[in-house]
């Protein structure tokens, strides 16, 4: 008969296999096997600078492993060694340098410098290392003597302060309050000043840009119509050269002569000694000729109205015995 197992012994035996494959897999997840095998090569550092175990290392940029183990070999920890699992069996020469480099935003690496050696490193070797200071520690390094010169610049600041305590008595310090209490006054009222000024710039911006636009104006029209202006000018130049030539002199004499004769016609006019002066003074004249014309007028009325009497055509010859025209017709033909 087959032995047969307790259901205590199976529980056990799975709970022995669970814990095992759980430590196996935690460590795989590290980086770490349980059985040492693989390409490894160490470091030794005095300052690890946080690295940790699984961390990657880099060849020229390239991950070529990582960090399998980490390890002190003396109690000062001033040798840590640093075991380093690479993928694959890598041709690294001898004399490369293996260096820790610490990243702010991320976990730190090592970065392997190829060396150019025609040697390559077996499995197990020990590969050369260096120190790198990074980012911060080259910035530390270089705040470093600007810290020296702060801490020298505040005690000679320190010591002038001092100085300046012992110079300022308390009647000092009262006068350079009040100094500086009527400059505020003063720029409070160079503000209100500047204040009023500008005020009265902008009341004032109106008429003055009104005015520069009419002069503007002004001046575009005379450049407008320059050859105008300058035809102007010239006729004027014209002018004032015929003046100048004219006889204006006797022209004024002959003025005056003429003048004088007008002066004698009227006054020849003015008397009754010739025919104008009769004719424009004595009415006598006036009524004659004003009769005479109307008789006329009678005589060519009744010629118009009876021309029988003065013309005789008939066969018969009989005469027109009508009475003759004592005053002239009315012409209805005659706007009054």
């Amino acid at each position: 008969m087959p032995m047969k197992i307790s259901n205590e012994t199976k529980v056990g035996a799975l709970t022995a296999i669970a814990i095992t494959m759980l430590i196996l897999g935690f460590n795989f997840l590290k980086g770490k096997t349980l059985f040492k095998t693989g390409n490894y090569l160490h470091a030794k550092y005095t300052d690890s600078k946080g690295i940790m175990v699984s961390n990657p290392v880099y060849v020229n940029g390239f991950q070529v492993g990582s960090v399998d183990d980490i390890e002190n070999l003396d109690e000062s920890l001033s040798t840590i060694v640093v075991t380093i699992k690479l993928k694959s069996n890598y041709n690294i020469p001898v004399n490369s340098v293996a260096t820790i480099k610490d990243n702010p935003l991320g976990p730190a690496s090592i970065s392997i410098a190829l060396g150019n050696a025609k040697q390559y490193l077996n499995v197990g070797d020990t590969l050369a290392t260096a120190s790198q200071d990074g980012l911060m520690g080259s910035l530390m390094n270089k705040l470093g003597p600007v810290g020296d010169q702060i801490k020298l610049t505040v005690q000679s600041l320190d010591s002038v302060l001092k100085n300046i305590n012992t110079i300022f008595d308390p009647n000092t310090k009262n006068n350079l309050q009040q100094t500086i209490a009527n400059i505020n006054k003063t720029t409070a009222s160079l503000v209100v000043s500047s204040a009023s000024l500008q005020a009265m710039l902008n009341q004032q911006t109106g008429a003055v840009t009104q005015s520069m636009n009419h002069v503007a104006s002004f001046t575009k029209n005379l450049s407008d119509n320059n050859e105008k202006v300058t035809r102007m000018i010239g006729n004027v130049e014209k002018t004032t050269d015929n003046l100048a030539k004219a006889d204006i002199a006797g022209s004024v004499e002959n003025l005056k002569a003429t003048i004088a004769g007008l002066n004698a016609v009227v006054a020849k006019l003015n008397s009754q000694d010739g025919s104008l002066g009769k004719l424009m003074n004595d009415k006598t004249l006036y009524n004659n000729l004003t009769n005479t014309v109307r008789s006329a007028n009678i005589l060519l009325d009744d010629l118009r109205v009876h021309p029988k009497r003065y013309v005789n055509v008939s066969v018969f010859g009989r005469k027109d015995k009508s009475i003759p025209l004592t005053a002239p017709l009315n012409d209805s033909s005659i706007q009054k």
